[in-house]
C-alpha cells in the first residue's frame, strides 16, 4: 500500500511516497576493478583497482581509463550479432558473471517473459561504433559503411532492446540516458512499474564503455587527471574514465526472504538545472535528492551507516557534495568508490548499487581507492582503509550533468521500512 506524506524540501513542500521495499534477489557487475561481485569484493577490501594508463583507441591523452579487458575478444551471441558493439559485449560479459543470467531465467520461467521488464542505463551506448563507422566512410561518396547499424548499437535503447532480446523477453523495456545519474535512475522505473503491477520482475542495471568522444569530450573540458583519481583528496585534480557493467534482479518484497536479504528501500530524484556541466555549488539538488531518498525509505539521517559518495575528483564536483552531505548528515562514514573503477558514466550508478549491496551483505564500508589525504575543507569523515561495520541501510550518490540527481537507499531486515 502506498502512503502520501508531506515533506519539506529546502522551503517548498513536496509529496513523496513511502513505498514497499523491493528485494535484490541477485546482482552482479564487472569494472576494470574485477568480473563478478568476488573479484569487485577483493580489490575494494584490498584497496586496490584496475585504472592504468590510457591506451584505448589511440586516444593521445595524458590520462588514467578503467578498461576492461577481453571485450575485443568477446562477440554478442551470434543470433544476436545485429547488436555486436563494445557496450552490448561488456553487458553479456557482465551478465554471465556470478550466474545472473541463470537467476533471470529463472525468474521468467516462473512469472512468464511478459512480467519482466528490462531497465537499462547508459550515457553513450555504442557510440564507439559510429566513431569506428565515420573512420570508414566511402573515400568518394562519404557513405557510412553498408553493415553499419545505428540502431542497435550507437541508440541508447540498443543497450534495453539487446538485454531484452538475449533472454527472449516480452514485457516493457526501457533505456535511460541522463548521464551519469543513468544507472541509478533506472532503478525508479523499474520500482514505480512494479509499484503500479506491470510486471513482476525488473532487470535493472546500467552499461557504458570507452570512447573517443567521451574522453576527448571530457579532455576539452579540462576535468581528465593526468593518473589515477583521487576523491576527495587535497590534490584531486580531475576523473579517470572507465567502463562497466552492472545489473540487479529487483522483484518486490516478501516477508520469507532471508535477514540477509538486500532490500531497495529509498530512492529520490531531483534535477537542479543549474549548469549544463557544473553542480550547484551549494549541491542543492544532491541534498534533495538524499532526503527525498531518506522519506521514501521511511528513515532518518542516523540509521545510514555509510554513504557510497559519487566522488568524480573534480574540485567543484567533490566540493559540492560535501556541502550537501554535511548539511544533512552529522559525521556518517563515506568514501568514493571511483579510485578503484574509475567514473563509469551511465554505468556508475547501477555499479555503485551493487557495491552498495556488498557493503550490507559482508557488513564493511569501502575504502576510497587512491585518496591518501582527504580534503580538511570538506569535513567528512572519510574512510581510507576497508573496515567492518555493522550496517543495516546505506545511500548510494549519483550525480550527472545537467542537475540530474538521484540517490539510492539500500537496507538489510532490521531497518525501519524492511
Amino acid at each position: 500500500m502506498l502512503q502520501l506524506i508531506a515533506l519539506n524540501v529546502t522551503g517548498f513542500l513536496g509529496i513523496e511516497l513511502v513505498v514497499n521495499p523491493l528485494l535484490l534477489t541477485h546482482f552482479t557487475a564487472t569494472s576494470c576493478a574485477g568480473r563478478g561481485v568476488d573479484a569487485t569484493l577483493a580489490a575494494l577490501v584490498e584497496g586496490r583497482g584496475g585504472l592504468a594508463p590510457c591506451d584505448f583507441g589511440g586516444a593521445a591523452l595524458n590520462t588514467y581509463t578503467g578498461r576492461v579487458g577481453g571485450i575485443e575478444d568477446a562477440p554478442v551471441r551470434a543470433d544476436l550479432a545485429e547488436f555486436d558493439c563494445r557496450n552490448n559485449r561488456l553487458a553479456q560479459l557482465a551478465m554471465t558473471q556470478d550466474g545472473f543470467d541463470e537467476r533471470v531465467r529463472e525468474a521468467i520461467a516462473r512469472v512468464g517473459a511478459e512480467r519482466v521488464g528490462v531497465f537499462m542505463g547508459t550515457s553513450t551506448a555504442g557510440i564507439l561504433e559510429t566513431e569506428l563507422a565515420y573512420r570508414r566512410r566511402d573515400a568518394h561518396t562519404g557513405a557510412l559503411p553498408a553493415h553499419f547499424n545505428y540502431a542497435n548499437t550507437h541508440n541508447p535503447y540498443s543497450l534495453a532492446a539487446y538485454v531484452r532480446a538475449y533472454f527472449g523477453l516480452r514485457g516493457p523495456a526501457v533505456s535511460v540516458s541522463s548521464a551519469c545519474s543513468s544507472g541509478a535512475k533506472v532503478f525508479g522505473s523499474a520500482r514505480r512499474m512494479l509499484e503500479t503491477g506491470l510486471i513482476d520482475v525488473a532487470v535493472a542495471g546500467g552499461v557504458d564503455t570507452l570512447c573517443l568522444t567521451t574522453l576527448y569530450g571530457f579532455n576539452s573540458l579540462e576535468l581528465l587527471a593526468p593518473g589515477p583519481c583521487k576523491p576527495f583528496d587535497v590534490k584531486r585534480d580531475g576523473i579517470s574514465i572507465g567502463e562497466a557493467a552492472a545489473f540487479a534482479l529487483l522483484e518486490r518484497n516478501s516477508t520469507d526472504a532471508d535477514d540477509g536479504a538486500i532490500r531497495l528501500l529509498g530512492i529520490g530524484e531531483s534535477s537542479d538545472a543549474y549548469h549544463m556541466s557544473s553542480p550547484h555549488p551549494d549541491g542543492l539538488g544532491a541534498r534533495i535528492a538524499m532526503e527525498q531518498a531518506l522519506a521514501s525509505a521511511g528513515l532518518d539521517v542516523r540509521d545510514i551507516g555509510y554513504v557510497n559518495l559519487h566522488g568524480t575528483a573534480t574540485p567543484s564536483n567533490d566540493a559540492a557534495e560535501s556541502r550537501a552531505l554535511t548539511s544533512l548528515f552529522d559525521r556518517v562514514p563515506c568514501s568514493s568508490t571511483k579510485g578503484a573503477t574509475g567514473h563509469t558514466l551511465g554505468a556508475a550508478g547501477a555499479l555503485e548499487a551493487v557495491i552498495a549491496a556488498l557493503a550490507l551483505r559482508h557488513q564493511l564500508i569501502p575504502a576510497g581507492t587512491n585518496t591518501t589525504e582527504p580534503d580538511p575543507a570538506l569535513g567528512l569523515d572519510y574512510v581510507l582503509a576497508t573496515r567492518e561495520a555493522p550496517l543495516r541501510a546505506v545511500l548510494s550518490n549519483s550525480f550527472g550533468f545537467g542537475g540530474t540527481n538521484c540517490s539510492l537507499v539500500f537496507g538489510r531486515k532490521g531497518a525501519a521500512s524492511a
